[in-house]
């Protein structure tokens, strides 16, 4: 199955974007489970898990035996790797801790508090398979912030239990407690709170198109990192890069979903012509063929670009989740590129390093929303608060101004709560 070569303006046109307001089917069923659950609490997520997941529960929360007993279900090299990809995300986040500030003058102080969130919902996705990466780069930047409690909804597999793996990196990364909850019901759960599971303050984390849309209908109630969709991929490249390199790469992300969009930008067609060989190889060998093989036909591409500096308007444009550079001199194209969640440099920088082991998160914005947003991190599970504190004196050499700019705007309340504040002089009207 070739894959699709095109000019960036003909990619485009085959290609329009597609919004949540593309689902109105998904979001009215959204919008009832949402209300649902707000009315019937527990009885409706054991329901719904009922229903979606052919699984019928006896308590809704994984119970202590349960998840002491994951550790020992997984096999010792992989709880190892957990371990360690544990430890290389707790350093990479160590890193964005922020700390109050002050600055101050005669008689006054502003500043900046710093606090963290109280209680987090984590949503990972689950049933039939696991996700031990999404329960560590959800839940350790929230204890790394000093979130006190971290709790994880994951719908259960068809016997009622959730994923030894699954569990096994709850407990290592330091959850709080696991539910047997998936989909938009335990989005709207964590929103609204029922008799078992709490509401939370903020909801992160992947799901699918139903989760998606619980999370753009909650936002208010509660906070959430962002509206995610389907998985994606870019990859600059030019003479000289391996071929064989970047058809795995491609392929990383393709095997996600039918939806996932994976992108070959360069100038050579040369190349061009090697990829499209060796993803022809590969795919036939891919255990998630028939999904990888859909992906790429429908929504992957190779983007010809007269060269390598016409490269870089397309990746701002695209503004990719994943972003990999097989380029010489690929250090100094930093500075072209605007808008991308993560950037892998070189050929020996694989996009599965940021999804597995070198401690980035990989929560990620996707569908161009990194032209304005950012990787999930420690600063999405704390607040801040301004704090000032003025003196009289102090006051009183701000005073004439802050009326001026007040009074310019129409608000003479705002005036004389400044000069009322005077010596002497309770009468601001006078002023």
């Amino acid at each position: 199955m070739p894959l699709p070569v095109y000019s960036f303006d003909q990619y485009k046109r085959s290609h329009p974007a597609t919004t949540l307001s593309d689902y109105p089917h998904e979001k009215q069923q959204v919008l009832d489970i949402i209300e649902a659950v707000r009315r019937d609490g527990d009885e409706a997520l054991y329901r719904y898990t009922r229903k979606f997941d052919q699984a019928r529960l006896d308590q809704l929360q994984a119970g202590a035996d349960e998840i002491s007993e994951a550790a020992g279900l997984v096999e010792p090299d992989l709880l190892d790797a957990i371990r360690e990809a544990k430890e290389n995300i707790e350093r990479f986040h160590l890193r964005q801790l922020e700390t109050g500030w002050w600055e101050n003058g005669p008689g006054w102080l502003a500043g900046q508090r710093v606090v963290p969130l109280q209680r987090v919902g984590a949503y990972i996705p689950g049933g039939t398979a696991a996700y031990p990466s999404s329960v560590l780069m959800t839940v350790i930047p929230a204890r790394v912030a000093g979130v006190r409690e971290v709790f994880l909804c994951t719908p259960p597999d068809t016997d009622g239990k959730v994923n030894p793996l699954t569990l096994a990196a709850a407990r290592l990364a330091g959850a709080t407690a696991v539910y047997k909850v998936g989909g938009a019901q335990a989005v709207a759960a964590m929103a609204y709170g029922t008799e078992t599971v709490p509401a939370v303050q903020k909801i992160v984390g992947p799901g699918n198109i139903f989760v998606t849309l619980a999370k753009k209908e909650v936002f208010g109630q509660v906070g959430i990192d962002m509206l995610a969709g389907p998985s994606e991929i870019v990859i600059v490249a030019g003479e000289g890069a391996n071929p064989s390199y970047i058809a795995a790469d491609l392929l990383s992300q393709a095997e996600h979903d039918p939806l996932s969009r994976s992108i070959l930008i360069t100038y050579s067609e040369t190349l061009a012509g090697q990829v499209r060989d060796h993803l022809a190889d590969q795919l036939e060998t891919l255990p998630r063929k028939e999904i990888a093989g859909q992906s790429l036909h429908q929504h992957g591409a190779i983007i010809m670009v007269p060269g390598l500096e016409g490269a870089w308007p397309v990746v701002n444009e695209l503004a990719p989740e994943h972003l990999e550079l097989h380029l010489e001199e690929a250090w100094s194209c930093l500075e072209n590129i605007t808008s991308a969640g993560a950037i892998f440099i070189g050929p020996y920088t694989p996009e599965s390093l940021g999804d597995y082991w070198s401690g980035s998160n990989h929560v990620l914005p996707t569908g161009t929303a990194a032209r304005y947003a950012s990787p999930l991190g420690v600063a999405d599970f704390m607040k801040r608060s301004n704090v000032l504190c003025y003196t009289s004196g102090a006051l009183q050499r701000a005073a004439p101004k802050i009326a001026a700019l007040s009074r310019a705007e129409g608000l003479e309340a705002h005036a004389r709560a400044v000069l009322i504040r005077r010596p002497n002089d309770d009468s601001p009207e006078k002023n």
